[in-house]
């Protein structure tokens, strides 16, 4: 282990804080209790209610100290944001939201998965540029304003009822500069109608910012990245709860009880059991984030907590006035069984309805009295067991699944039933829960190659480059070398289970090992392909790419510029270097084949030096990935985020998440073309 702390224990500033009941409230305790993420609970039932009095009586003083007004909070057009209980983060090229096969986007399908397993959502982050950013000079706002379509999207997201977040990248200072990030963004906002802003890496948005956003977009919702000073709770309406620790007995988080409407959602991005966080949000009346895909690895939640977050927010949905405006307790006092059993319960009182919202902390479901016999709450009226069957112990029973959530609601004598709980049991009827723990797997499989695009064939060569540099069959073995982001690299994530990965592991450099078999010898050309060689290609096929954004961007006229002739060719994607190849009798490298060329004799690289398609393209279904070999001279300065630039040795490999709609094609890669001989040196021949 290369880090100091342990990764799969939180750091100190990741854990709960303790709240002092001895004494009085001074105001070193209270500024201390101001940079809480969650205030921890008691273990001892005796000791809650004073812990309960104890946080009160800090919101009163932390709201005064601040000047706190709630202003943010009474727009109109923000008001959605205190009810945005499930939100989504996904990136705009997710096979489940864009098809590779059909070039266009696929909201519809997206949104029916989100419906059938998790609920439905209420917003979803259109995450776009990182960790593509950094291969070219393309900026942040690039990555959106080139997007074709994109506001049909943001269209369609909103007529299903979404709301719509874009994300801001303040660490993108290296890459093609434009207006000022202030100017830029609030643009972004107005064009899309986006509603809300996502402040990747900030738990906060300077005053300018706010400020010119609102303008923009009036009633513009922020959301910063974990917790959030108190005093800006004022113009902020929403946090992003990430790597929140909680205490044993569940607690309570700090942004929320200050301001019930702000809205929280809990995270954690590498974790395979959310029981945990779910369980805080459920308590607390807050939201999750939905979060399946980081950055390319797939981290997919399990059976059992998609159906929690499914049974949370659709009681969350339908109770949200009780949730909002109910007098809240944590905590609220329990049957001696169910909390010797490890179950927790919020209340949520109003107009004479009343809500338990309960969790179970242990494995094994609770099925015996969870009211205590004498509950005032409980007569006269009724009760009703929302989630799950009643446990035959009174009206006070029902079952909590172990690791899972259950909720009761009293309606009191002479209180009619809420207008939503014939729907919302008939709702909960088709959301039990699930037990099914287990991670779901997916496995990153090879796609594409083979036969390119129809008539791309026509007149090619089937030699060779008399050049071209020889791997002969057999078996291989290599050392791959790499950096470790976020994306990972082939299977798996790179970090399970972790809390926050911190540099010297984040980013470090890494190896491992891969081997093969050639079944036959391959020639792998000993240059990449040339402006004047593609050009050539071109007016021999008459090849149309099936989308021509960005192809050929560099070119003027049709042609290449005068003095480029020779530079390889850039600005095409894997569709058109895999049809040049085809004409030419031939077929791009896989990334072994590549790196095997590249470590013996007669390699050469082109200027200025580009990056090389390789066919080792892949797909688990919701990330299409290829491997990219060799560097190029361009290189994004000022962040760790950027993929990494500049010339590399051969054994050098990055995984670049593919986007679709033209968005490959860009001005630092290019290819070369590769052939699979016989025995004797001859092509293998090749029927189109």
């Amino acid at each position: 282990m290369t880090n100091a702390f342990d990764p799969l224990v939180p750091r100190p500033i990741d854990r709960p804080t303790e709240v002092p009941l001895d004494g009085d409230l001074t105001t070193e305790r209270s500024l201390a209790l101001d940079e809480a993420k969650i205030f921890a609970a008691p273990a001892d039932p005796a000791d809650r209610p004073a812990w309960r009095e104890r946080l009160r009586a800090w919101r009163d003083d932390a709201r005064r100290r601040h000047g706190y007004t709630g202003a943010a909070y009474s727009r109109p057009e923000a008001a959605w944001a205190a009810r945005c209980h499930t939100v989504a983060q996904v990136w705009l090229w997710d096979e489940l939201l864009y098809s590779f096969a059909e070039e266009r986007f696929t909201p519809e399908r997206f949104l029916a998965d989100a419906r059938e397993r998790f609920g439905g959502l209420d917003a979803v982050v259109l995450w776009h540029a990182y960790p593509v950013i950094g291969i070219d000079d393309r900026n942040q706002w690039d990555f959106y304003r080139e997007v074709p379509g994109i506001a049909g999207l943001v269209r369609d997201l909103h007529d299903a009822g979404l709301r719509v977040f874009v994300d801001y990248n303040p660490w993108d200072v290296g890459t093609r500069r434009g207006a000022d990030d202030v100017t830029e963004l609030a643009a972004l906002v107005a064009d899309l109608r986006a509603d809300g802003v996502f402040l990747d890496t900030l738990k906060k948005a300077e005053p300018e910012l706010v400020a010119r956003l609102e303008a923009a977009r009036p009633g513009i919702v922020l959301e910063g990245e974990s917790k959030l000073a108190v005093e800006r709770i004022e113009d902020h309406s929403s946090s992003w709860a990430q790597f929140f620790a909680d205490s044993p007995v569940p607690g309570v988080l700090r942004a929320h009880w200050y301001e019930r409407r702000h809205m929280q959602h809990h995270v954690r991005r590498w974790h395979r059991d959310h029981s945990e966080e779910l369980q805080s949000a459920w308590l607390n009346g807050v939201g999750v984030m939905v979060w399946e895909v980081v950055f390319g690895v797939w981290v997919g939640w399990s059976r059992r907590d998609a159906a929690t977050v499914r049974r949370m927010v659709t009681v969350q949905r339908a109770a949200g006035d009780l949730l909002l405006d109910g007098e809240w307790t944590p905590l609220a006092e329990l049957a001696p069984d169910a909390e010797a059993a490890g179950v927790y319960a919020s209340r949520w009182r109003l107009d004479g309805v009343t809500l338990w919202t309960l969790v179970n902390r242990g494995e094994d479901d609770y099925g015996g009295p969870v009211l205590p016999a004498a509950a005032p709450e409980l007569a006269p009226g009724r009760t009703v067991a929302l989630t799950g069957d009643s446990a035959g112990q009174g009206p006070a029973g029902v079952v909590v699944p172990g690791r899972g959530i259950a909720a009761l609601l009293h309606v009191a004598d002479g209180t009619p039933d809420p207008e939503w709980l014939p729907g919302l049991l008939t709702a909960l009827a088709d959301a039990p829960h699930d037990p099914d723990s287990r991670f779901p797997h997916r496995l990153a499989r090879r796609v594409g190659g083979g036969a390119a695009a129809s008539g791309a064939a026509r007149g090619r060569r089937a030699a060779p480059d008399e050049d071209a540099v020889v791997v002969p069959a057999g078996p291989y073995v290599l050392t791959v070398r790499y950096r470790a982001r976020e994306t990972g690299m082939y299977q798996g994530a790179p970090y399970v289970d972790e809390w926050k990965p911190l540099p010297p592991r984040l980013h470090d450099a890494r190896t491992l090992q891969r081997d093969g078999v050639l079944e036959t010898p391959v020639a792998v050309a000993a240059s990449e392909v040339t402006n004047a060689e593609f050009a050539r290609f071109l007016d021999a096929t008459g090849y149309e790419p099936t989308t021509r954004h960005r192809f050929l961007a560099h070119w003027r006229d049709g042609a290449p510029a005068p003095g480029t002739e020779d530079q390889p060719v850039t600005f095409v994607d894997l569709a058109d270097a895999r049809a040049y190849c085809a004409w030419r009798g031939g077929r791009l490298p896989t990334e072994d084949e590549w790196q095997l060329a590249a470590e013996t004799a007669g390699w050469r690289r082109g200027e200025p030096a580009v990056w090389n398609w390789t066919d080792s393209e892949h797909s688990d279904g919701r990330t299409r990935f290829v491997m990219l070999k060799g560097g190029s001279d361009y290189r994004a300065e000022g962040s760790d985020w950027y993929v990494e630039g500049g010339r590399h040795a051969a054994d050098h490999a990055v995984k670049l998440l593919l986007p679709g709609l033209g968005l490959a094609r860009g001005a630092t890669v290019g290819f070369r073309c590769a052939w699979d001989l016989h025995a004797s040196g001859s092509t293998t021949e090749v029927t189109a």
